[in-house]
């Protein structure tokens, strides 16, 4: 639930907004939040004005990171891993929100139309009411099968689930998913496609030739999943579509690089959004997406701030998501960090410019306070003051 209190940033840093259009905003050293809302941006804030005050100590204030591609299950648990928590533990590394790409390693996944559309309606309605450590979870993904018919996709958006993932299903040839693809898309649902080799078995590789008949509206993890596309089809797909570009930690490195190269070249900024793609054989990655930010900032030309908008507030604009941007009116999922101590980074942006991962010292989400000192990244070397205190929260370091 939101915070009811009034809540109060000041002696912020750098503020970065998660806009593309206007990443950072150089003129702003507060915010003030209301019912778990931003309601102001910069302006005088006193401790008066507020019922909890933070002070940011100088440290970079920006929106709460949202993984584009995590693999939930039910509940706080991954049986590819066997590790219960890891959704709360994900809060530490700054993510505040996820985007499941179906339910796919529940044990015993049903392939049976009547089965798949149970899954998916399940999980949407499970993870609606259930926020781990106060993380919002977009789950229900359905995940497309050939015994899906155009009725299937009516009822499951009637009942509220929005998300689609091809790739998964028992289909010869994935050429053979389009009327399921566009059925989806009929009705509103938006399709993530995998791309690139197969990832677990059940899986089929996926190429430039089959994303460019499908024409999903996200092309899943394409640096790969773990292995990468073809490089004459990956410049195809960023130079000659208007596909959704999703660059996942556990993906293929040298073709993330080589993809926002391209990204940058042709002016495709507003295309890319960043994923984990974890919890896989890859492993619980807390920090999967602050990594790769770090990774894109300081292999590439990119700016960290821009980055930073790739893991927030694009990811909003595909999904049509209300949180990942610092503006009025959202809702207020932030997180304070600065550069690690021992860092030459000299703020957040400076350490993600260096390819050093933030020290994170404040997660919100909805206004309320759920993480102080994360547990998972360096320590930030200025840490944020809350007034008053608070007490140790669930998993929170005791640095």
């Amino acid at each position: 639930m939101p915070d009811p209190r009034r809540v109060g940033i000041i002696n912020i840093g750098t503020l970065v907004t998660g806009d593309l259009d206007r990443p950072v905003l150089d003129d702003a050293d507060s915010l003030f939040i209301e019912a778990g809302r931003i309601a102001a941006v910069g302006g005088p804030l006193c401790e008066d004005d507020v019922d909890q005050l933070i002070d940011a100590a100088g440290a970079t204030v920006g929106p709460g990171l949202i993984d584009s591609h995590c693999h939930v299950v039910i509940g706080d648990f991954t049986p590819r891993q066997n590790v219960v928590g890891f959704l709360s533990s994900y809060v530490h590394g700054g993510i505040t929100q996820v985007i499941s790409p179906g339910e796919i390693h529940a044990p015993g996944r049903p392939h049976d139309a009547d089965g798949v559309v149970a899954l998916a309606v399940f999980a949407q309605r499970s993870w609606t009411n259930y926020r781990p450590n106060g993380m919002k979870v977009n789950g229900g993904a359905v995940v497309l099968e050939p015994t899906l018919r155009p009725s299937h996709f009516r009822y499951l958006a009637d009942q509220g689930v929005r998300l689609a993932k091809f790739g998964f299903g028992l289909y010869e040839d994935p050429a053979d998913g389009l009327p399921q693809v566009e059925a989806a898309q009929e009705v509103g649902i938006k399709v993530m496609c995998h791309s690139g080799g197969a990832s677990i078995p059940g899986s089929k590789p996926i190429t430039a030739r089959h994303l460019m008949l499908l024409k999903p509206d996200v092309c899943g993890h394409i640096n790969g999943g773990p292995s990468s596309l073809d490089d004459d089809g990956v410049a195809e797909i960023v130079t000659d579509t208007d596909l959704v570009l999703q660059i996942v930690q556990a993906g293929n490195l040298r073709s993330a690089i080589r993809i926002v190269d391209l990204v940058l070249q042709v002016g495709a900024e507003q295309r890319v959004i960043i994923g984990s793609d974890t919890p896989t054989g890859t492993g619980v990655m807390p920090l999967g997406v602050i990594k790769t930010m770090a990774e894109l900032s300081s292999l590439t030309e990119a700016d960290p701030a821009v980055v930073w908008a790739w893991a927030s507030g694009v990811v909003a604009d595909v999904y049509d998501l209300e949180a990942g941007k610092v503006e009025v009116g959202r809702p207020a999922d932030l997180i304070i960090a600065d550069a690690p101590w021992g860092s030459y980074g000299g703020d957040a942006l400076g350490a993600l410019a260096r390819g050093d991962i933030p020290g994170i010292s404040c997660v919100l989400v909805d206004g309320r306070i759920r993480a102080l000192r994360s547990r998972n990244t360096p320590a930030a070397a200025r840490l944020a003051v809350v007034t008053p205190e608070v007490g140790e929260l669930p998993g929170s370091s005791h640095v």
